[in-house]
This record gives structure tokens, sequence and C-alpha cells, in this order.
């Protein structure tokens, strides 16, 4: 493997924008910068996207001579790999996430969907149904190479903390069944289904947090009026760093309820493995990339999307012995350790490059 190849990493968004593309370009390219030499250019506010786009395509153009390779941190970028390859023969590299695909905009379907993506020499999935959308858009499934999301282990692994968990929520839970939603608040994360079909159904001895923002959440409060939840579904909008990992180390269970949203989709679902890394076991849909981040009964727990009453009979089932539920959570934090670490998944993606340059 060369370890002094030249990588020019451009990425449309990134940190402090807050996302689970930006999370996964940031940990790439510190991961894999520090294995070989790789350049970020990076746009760090989404509105600037429009100017961005056209500004890396020059730029590129004229430093592509001091790269072997071209990463692209998601497939909106493809239009600057595609004029790349117009005058270069440098290998041009993408990753690819859900909506990078599955964007419902005829514009872009007809422009990067069906020519500029398609033109890369290699496509990058975040997910194995990121495959799938590409293949039913007459994308060759040749073109793709999946390789998973990872987690920084040393980020996420935090003691317990009920009390300032208390403070948080303004209530005491010692003797409550604590679960846990962390993220953009968007239509298909389930939020607002899991609160109008699912609390309803549990004990009022489970309380719901749901830490994040994002154009769902009007829906998500409406929810909770709407049932009457106002003391068990707290609410607390965008939270710090420190704060969600507090959540993720304190809360009994953390919940992925995704449902299917026409022309959205999941693309591999990172929360579901920051969470396992901090011991808190996770129940996550069936859907979409959660499946590839999950595996059940090895770091989490799956259930059929849209199902309320399986969800009830999980989360009671799992809620009966809460021992074995931390055992569980260890035992989840080993399978993140073995197979999800960002040291593990930086090499994959090293590997992959070398193969396209060779």
């Amino acid at each position: 493997m060369n370890e002094r190849l030249k990588i020019l990493f451009i990425s449309h968004t990134y940190p402090p924008t807050v996302g689970g593309v930006e999370t996964q370009n940031f940990e790439l390219f510190t991961h894999i910068s520090k294995i070989t030499d790789c350049k970020l250019l990076a746009n760090k506010n989404r509105k600037f996207i429009p100017f961005f786009i056209p500004f890396s395509i020059f730029y590129t153009l004229f430093q592509i001579h001091k790269y072997d390779v071209i990463l692209l941190g998601s497939g909106l970028l493809g239009v600057v790999g595609w004029v790349v390859k117009i005058f270069s023969d440098k290998p041009v590299i993408a990753v690819v996430h859900g909506l990078d695909l599955t964007w419902k905009n005829k514009f872009y379907q007809k422009l990067w969907v069906q020519y500029f993506i398609p033109r890369l020499d290699k496509l990058i999935a975040v997910g194995n149904e990121t495959i799938r959308a590409g293949e039913v858009r007459k994308i060759s499934t040749d073109k793709f190479t999946f390789i998973p999301n990872g987690v920084d282990l040393d980020k996420y692994f935090f003691q317990p903390n009920r009390e300032k968990l208390n403070e948080l929520v303004g209530i005491e839970t010692e003797d409550k069944n604590v679960i846990l939603t962390s993220g953009r608040l968007a239509k298909r994360k389930g939020v607002a289904w899991f609160i109008r079909n699912v609390m309803p159904k549990l004990s009022e001895k489970f309380i719901y947090i749901v830490a994040g923002n994002g154009p769902d959440k009007k829906n998500v409060l409406d929810a909770i009026k709407e049932n009457d939840l106002s003391k068990r579904v707290h609410v607390l909008g965008y939270v710090t760093d420190d704060i969600r990992d507090m959540l993720f180390s304190t809360c009994d269970l953390f919940v992925q309820p995704n449902i299917k949203i026409a022309g959205d989709m999941e693309g591999f679902g990172i929360s579901v493995i920051e969470a396992g890394a901090c011991e808190i076991p996770v129940l996550a849909s069936s859907l979409e990339g959660l499946k590839d981040a999950i595996k059940d009964n090895q770091n989490g727990f799956i259930v059929e999307s849209e199902n309320a009453n399986k969800y009830v009979e999980k989360i009671n089932e799992l809620f009966q012995d809460k021992n074995k539920l931390r055992e569980f959570g260890k035992k989840s934090r080993q399978f993140i350790i073995e197979n999800y670490s960002w040291e593990i998944i930086a090499r994959k993606y090293l590997e992959e490059i070398c193969k396209i340059i060779n």
C-alpha cells in the first residue's frame, strides 16, 4: 500500500455545520490524513454551497497536478468530478450517501444522477441501500463499493451521570426507563411517529428524550401535545457535544424509529454506532442503511419499521432486566471496536483508493 499517496479531499458541507454527512466527512478526513498525505478543501456553511461548487471546480483544475486522486465527500460534488474527468485522467472517487441519489429534484436527477455521478471512477457507498438506489437509477453496481461509516471511540465513552440528566430534563429519573433519540429531526427519523404510536402504549415509567433540531420539530411538538405527553417526552433541541455524549452514556436505550419517506432515506445511521460506542443498547427500524449499521443481537436490535406493537413488545422485553440490558451495551461497544472504529474504516478507504489508482 502506498502511504505517500496524495489525496485532495473535497467536502461541500463540513463542521461546524451539524449533520451526518458533516460528521462523516470530518472523521474520514481526520483519520485518512493520519495514514497518507491528504489535503482538505471544505465548505463550512451550507449557504455558500452554490458558490463553493464552482470554486472547487476551478481550484481542482489548477491544483490537480499536485495530487494522485480526488476524493469527493458526497455525490453532490459529482459535477466537480465530471469536469475534472474532461481535462484530466486523474481518478475521481466519491462517497455517496442515500440522498445523493434519491433527492426528488428532476433537474438533479437528470444531470447529477444520470450523467455526472456515473462518470466518476468509483462510488463508495455508506450503505447497501444506497447501492440499490443507484441500481434502480441505472448506475452499474460495478461502480460501487460498500464501506460503512465509522466512529471515533475515544470521543464516545463517558461515565453515566444521572444527576446531570435530572438537572437537564427537570425531573427525577432514578426510577424511570429513559429512552433517547439524538440527531437531526427529519421526518424519516420517525420521532413524531414514535411519540404518537409507541409512547402512549408504554407505561408511565418510560420517558423519552429527544436531542436535536430540524425541519420536523413542529410535527414532533404537535405529537406531544396531541397525546398529552409533555411530562414524559422532553425535546431538548440542539445540544452541545458534551451534553449529547452525557446522554449517550446515561440513558438506558437509544431508539432510531425511522419510517419510509419517498425521496429520502437513511444512508447509514451514524448515531446508532455512536450510541453503541457509549455502551447504550440500540433499537432501530429494519430499514435502509440502519440494516448495515445494526447487526441484530450483536450491536443492537432491529424491528419492523412503523410496527408500533413490535416496538412496544421489544422495549418491554428489553427492560425486564436492566442488568442484562447494560451487559448487552458492553457487548455492543466491543462489536463497534472490532468493526466500526475509524482506524479500521480509514484503512478500508485507502485500500480501495489504491485499487483504483493501480
